[in-house]
Formats: C-alpha cells, sequence, structure tokens
C-alpha cells in the first residue's frame, strides 16, 4: 500500500504537467506559427516479486510476478504538423505552405519561426515583430542573387537606380514579300544611353531582290536574306550611335523575329534594355521569396530573395519564445536555401501560419487527463485509509 501512494503521487505529478502542456497549447490557439505540445508516459521500473521459470517434464514454466512503482514523464513532444493559412491581403505577411522555417537574425543568433508576421523597419530591414532582421540572399545594384552569403534584407522606399545605355535591341514583325523591288520600309526607336537619355534611332528596309532586304542603322548597312519566310542564322548586326557630348552607344540590333510573307509590312521595336533614372515605387513577394522591385522607369529588378532552413529534426528544436526555435543537440543543422527546393516549402504570400492547435482535441485530453489526475487522488486516499485501518490495530 505505501508503493500504491507513491505511485498516485507520481501520476498526479505527471498528469499535473500535461494539464500544463494542454493549457500552454489552448492559450496559443491563436498564436501564428504555433506548434502545438504533447506531453506522454511511460512506466517505471517494476519491483521484481518472483522471476519467471521454465518449463519442465511434469510442470510447465511460470511468468514472472512483478509490480509496478508507478509512471513518470517519457516526453514532452513538439508537434510539426502544418497549420491551415489564414489570408490576410498584407504583402509582408508570408506563410510556409511545407516544411521549412525563416530565419530571424538577433546580431550574431540566429533564430528559426513559422509566424511571417514582418515588417520594415526605418532603414528598410525587413524585420519580424520582435526587430529581428530576416535573412535571405541580398541582390547587387543590377538586381542579380547571390546565393552563396546570407544576409539583411532591404526594401528602401525611394530607392532609385542608376541609368543605363543600351546594349540590345530586338525587332519583330513582317516585311511584305509581294513588295515591288526598291520598295522602302522606314521606321524607328528609342535608346538610351549611359546618362538616361533617349535617342531616336532610324531604320530602313529596302527590298533588293525576291528573299532579300538591306537594312540601314545609322549610315549601316546590312544584307538580311530569307528562305521560306524565315532568316537565316545571320540575323544580328552591331550598330554604333556616336554623341558628342557622351560615350557613344554600342549595341546589338537582333532581326531574327523577322518574317517574309505576303502580308503588309509591320516592323516594330520588340524588346530594347536600358533605362532612365528609376524610382522605387511598390514591389511583390514571390512563392520562392523573390522580392521584385518595381521602379518609376517601368524596371522590375530583383532586390533580394528570402532564405528558409528546414532540419533533418524540427521536432529536435528549443522553443525560445516570441514564436522562436533555436538549435538544439539534436535537431541537427539547418539545411539553407530557397523557397520550394530541398524539400523546403513554397511561400504564401499575403496570409499567415495560423496554429495547428486542434481544440476539439485539447478538450478531450482535459477531460482524460482530470480523471486521470482524480483517480490517482483516489489511490492516495484509499492507501491512507488502509495505513489507518493499520494504525487502529493497536488501541
Amino acid at each position: 500500500m505505501i508503493r500504491s501512494m507513491y505511485a498516485g503521487i507520481g501520476g498526479m505529478k505527471n498528469f499535473q504537467t500535461k494539464l500544463d502542456v494542454i493549457g500552454n497549447n489552448i492559450s496559443n490557439v491563436n498564436t501564428h506559427g504555433f506548434k502545438s505540445g504533447r506531453a506522454t508516459f511511460q512506466d517505471l521500473v517494476s519491483q521484481q516479486l518472483s522471476g519467471a521459470s521454465t518449463a519442465g517434464d511434469n510442470r510447465g514454466g511460470r511468468n514472472p510476478q512483478q509490480v509496478g512503482l508507478g509512471t513518470t514523464l517519457s516526453s514532452i513532444d513538439s508537434v510539426q504538423t502544418q497549420g491551415s493559412i489564414q489570408s490576410t491581403g498584407r504583402d509582408l505577411d508570408l506563410g510556409i505552405s511545407g516544411d521549412g522555417f525563416f530565419i530571424a537574425a538577433d546580431g550574431n543568433q540566429n533564430y528559426y519561426t513559422r509566424a511571417g508576421n514582418f515588417y520594415l523597419d526605418q532603414q528598410g530591414n525587413l524585420v519580424n515583430s520582435e526587430g529581428m532582421r530576416i535573412q535571405g540572399y541580398p541582390a547587387d545594384g543590377d538586381g542579380v542573387i547571390d546565393d552563396t552569403q546570407l544576409g539583411n534584407l532591404l526594401i528602401q522606399s525611394g530607392a532609385g537606380t542608376a541609368p543605363q545605355a543600351t546594349e540590345n535591341a530586338t525587332l519583330r514583325g513582317n516585311l511584305n514579300a509581294e513588295g515591288d523591288i526598291g520598295a522602302a520600309r522606314p521606321m524607328q526607336f528609342l535608346v538610351y544611353d549611359e546618362l538616361g537619355r533617349t535617342h531616336s534611332v532610324p531604320v530602313e528596309f529596302v527590298k533588293t531582290g525576291d528573299n532579300s532586304w538591306s537594312v540601314t542603322v545609322n549610315q549601316t548597312t546590312t544584307q538580311l536574306n530569307f528562305a521560306s519566310g524565315q532568316l537565316g542564322d545571320d540575323a544580328t548586326m552591331e550598330v554604333q550611335l556616336p554623341l558628342g557630348d557622351a560615350a557613344d552607344i554600342e549595341f546589338q540590333l537582333d532581326f531574327s523575329q523577322l518574317t517574309q510573307y505576303a502580308s503588309p509590312s509591320n516592323v516594330e521595336i520588340d524588346e530594347v534594355d536600358g533605362n532612365q533614372e528609376g524610382v522605387l515605387e511598390s514591389y511583390s513577394i514571390s512563392s520562392s521569396g523573390e522580392i521584385n522591385g518595381v521602379f518609376s522607369n517601368g524596371d522590375v529588378r530583383l532586390l533580394g530573395q528570402i532564405a528558409t532552413a528546414n532540419f533533418n529534426n524540427p521536432a529536435g528544436l528549443t522553443k525560445a519564445g516570441s514564436n522562436m526555435f533555436q538549435i538544439s543537440n539534436n535537431s541537427g543543422n539547418p539545411q539553407v536555401g530557397v523557397p520550394g527546393n530541398g524539400g523546403r516549402g513554397e511561400l504564401m504570400v499575403a496570409g499567415l501560419e495560423m496554429s495547428n492547435v486542434d481544440l476539439s482535441q485539447e478538450f478531450a485530453e482535459m477531460i482524460v487527463s482530470q480523471r486521470g489526475f482524480q483517480a490517482n487522488t483516489r489511490m492516495i486516499t484509499t492507501s491512507d485509509e488502509l495505513l489507518q485501518e493499520l494504525v487502529n490495530l493497536k488501541r
């Protein structure tokens, strides 16, 4: 009966711990990115009253006789199941659909979180609600991502882009195959110099044969030869546009998209690179974490890419408060990369992951824990009554 009393005390302690875990789950039912906990038990060592015996010629074997000494806490698991994504309509609210964690830096210490309610500080750094800087792969001034080094992500309102001179241009359209020999088809398009100024480039097509045209661009002439209405391999020319007060504009003009069919001529500019100076007007975030900035000059340029990390054992991470996790000895090292690759889930833009707490399950577990706690108290009072009877034997 002394054993039963201490077994009851151990059971009460364990069910109290389970109720603590359940209470924490319920209190965080609306916490973004929260992962619920689960308490599990295991029995203690059993006292051996008699061991097992083998079977003989005249009598069979006997099983061991053991008395259990109660229960103890086996584990408190972090349940890393996916929470539902709630749409918010806010550009800087991000959820992860699948595995992975956002990386938040507090100085030299990295933390990991599923809560994607992010903000911009006064310097344009992407931060969480605690001011920790969200990590990713920054882009250089040309919008090129460096995926070898993690760093802070900047989205600076009013950030500008320097003008760039035109280096490539592409024409598209048709040249009339039924036009008269010597017929001219003039056109023009605009290019940019290194100061962002625009310059008109005159182009004139003249039919020189049944399947040939001469092209004159700023006093430079080349020949285009068509076969079955399509151009051959040589369909580009180098163009130099001299400027008196700035460096000459040198660009490659591509004719490969031109055709010669029996329909009216309609050649026009398809693409031309280069741009004027621009100011950041808006931005958007893709499912792969790319932050695309839209500038006043029409340029769309990468500002950076959000990085995520996954672990061999995400349930082994240590909860650090503020929706944050830390690496532990059993979580494994972070496997950092871009969302959507390497087992990392894609981002859900303008949405937040809700807690994965199931209230119906938690209330059911609460009832079971309450009855378990109550049953263990009855074990203690029953053992106490038996002890009282023993004391009453001597009167």
